[in-house]
C-alpha cells in the first residue's frame, strides 16, 4: 500500500469519527489512523460506544508491532486519564508510536493533557492539522464541554407560510413521511429530545426514536423531557409509557425563572450533569420563543412542505421580537431536498450587545 500525507490521514480519521455520532455520549467522536515509519497505513479506529475501546485503542489492536516508530493522526487529544478504560496516551507510548499528530486539544480537564504526557515520554506532537472540520464533526460535545451545558438544536415543521397546523388544530401531516423519517435519524444522534406541556396535551408525542415503517424502537433512545412548569403531564400521556426514560422537569425542580415557569438555562445545565451533551427540542412555539429569546438554541433545522395555509398556529411564537430590528438573523449553512419538502438548516447569529 502506497503512503498517505498526515493531512490524508486526519481526512480519514474525521470520516472514521463520525460513524460514532450517536452512540458515545456523554464521551465525544473519536478517529485515529496510524502510520507506519514509511507513512503507510496500518490501523484505523473510531470509538464506537460509550464504555468501549478509545480509536487510539483499535487503531494500535490493528497495527501490532508496525506502530513502533510511527504516526498516530487522531481527531482529539489523547485521553490522560483512567476512566472505564485506560489512558490512550499512554498506550501510544507502550506501543512505541513516534510521533503523534492532533487535530483538537481536549477541553474537558478531567481527561486533557495527553500531549503533555506524550512530550514528556519524548514524543513528537503537532497540533491543529484540519481543525475546523474535526471541530465541526464534534461540535455538540465540543460546545458542550466548553460552556457547560448542551449543545441545543431546535427542529420545527410547517408550511410554506411557516404555520404548523391548520386553524382546527390539525396538523398531521404537514411534512412527508421522508421527512419524518428524517427527523428520526436526527433523534438518533442525540442525548434528549425536550418538549413543552403544552405540546404533549394537544399531541401526546412519543418523541422516541423509530422506524417509521414498522414501528420499531432504535436501540438508543434518547431521554425524553418534558418542560412542565406546573407538574400536568398526565399519568397516561405516551411520554410515559417506559419505551424510553423519561424525564418530567418542573419549575418546583429546576428552578423558576423570573415568570415562575422553568428556568431554562438551569434546565440545561442539569442536562450536562446528566450527560446530556446534544438536545433536539421539537416543541412547542412558545418554548421555541422563550429558548430563542434566552440565546440558548445553537442550531435550527426547520422541515418546510410545500403546502400553504392562510391560518392556524404559528412554528414560532414570541423569541422576543417585537419590530424588525429584533429579528434574529440566521446563518443558512444547507438546503436539502427531502422528498417533496426542504430541510432548511440555519445557525442563530449572535445578537450585538
Amino acid at each position: 500500500m502506497a503512503s498517505v500525507s498526515v493531512d490524508e490521514a486526519m481526512r480519514r480519521a474525521i470520516e472514521l469519527a463520525a460513524r460514532g455520532l450517536g452512540a458515545t455520549s456523554p464521551n465525544p467522536v473519536v478517529g485515529c489512523v496510524l502510520l507506519d515509519a514509511g507513512g503507510e497505513v496500518v490501523g484505523e479506529g473510531f470509538h464506537a460506544y460509550a464504555g468501549g475501546p478509545h480509536a487510539e485503542i483499535v487503531a494500535l489492536a490493528q497495527a501490532g508491532t508496525r506502530a513502533r516508530g510511527g504516526t498516530a493522526v487522531v481527531t482529539l487529544e489523547p485521553c490522560d486519564h483512567t476512566g472505564r478504560t485506560g489512558p490512550c496516551s499512554h498506550a501510544l507510548i507502550a506501543a512505541g508510536v513516534s510521533r503523534v499528530v492532533i487535530a483538537v486539544p481536549d477541553p474537558n480537564p478531567v481527561a486533557s493533557g495527553g500531549a503533555a504526557t506524550l512530550r514528556a515520554a519524548g514524543v513528537q506532537v503537532a497540533l491543529g492539522v484540519r481543525t475546523q472540520e474535526a471541530e465541526a464533526g464534534n461540535v455538540a460535545w465540543l460546545t458542550s464541554m466548553r460552556r457547560g451545558w448542551p449543545y441545543l438544536i431546535w427542529k420545527y415543521a410547517a408550511t410554506l407560510d411557516g404555520r404548523s397546523a391548520a386553524a382546527d388544530g390539525t396538523s398531521m401531516w404537514i411534512t412527508s413521511e421522508a421527512a419524518r423519517i428524517d427527523v428520526h435519524a436526527l433523534r438518533g444522534t442525540v442525548d434528549a429530545v425536550l418538549a413543552g406541556v403544552g405540546t404533549v396535551l394537544t399531541d401526546d408525542p412519543r418523541l422516541t426514536a423509530r422506524n417509521l415503517r414498522d414501528g420499531t424502537l432504535a436501540i438508543r433512545q434518547p431521554l425524553r423531557v418534558v418542560v412542565d412548569s406546573s407538574g400536568r403531564t398526565p399519568a397516561d400521556a405516551r411520554v410515559r409509557d417506559g419505551a424510553a426514560r423519561t424525564w418530567i422537569a418542573t419549575a418546583a425542580e429546576v428552578g423558576a425563572g423570573p415568570d415562575g415557569r422553568v428556568d431554562l438555562a438551569a434546565l440545561l445545565a442539569e442536562l450536562h450533569h446528566r450527560g446530556v451533551r446534544a438536545a433536539l427540542l421539537e416543541g412547542g412555539p412558545t418554548l421555541a420563543g422563550a429558548f430563542l429569546a434566552a440565546g440558548l438554541v445553537d442550531r435550527i433545522v426547520g422541515y418546510v412542505a410545500p403546502k400553504l395555509l392562510g391560518a392556524g398556529p404559528a412554528a414560532l411564537l414570541g423569541a422576543g421580537v417585537s419590530t424588525i430590528a429584533d429579528a434574529i438573523d440566521l446563518e443558512i449553512t444547507d438546503v436539502t431536498r427531502v422528498g417533496p419538502d426542504l430541510r432548511i438548516t440555519a445557525l442563530p447569529r449572535k445578537r450585538e450587545g
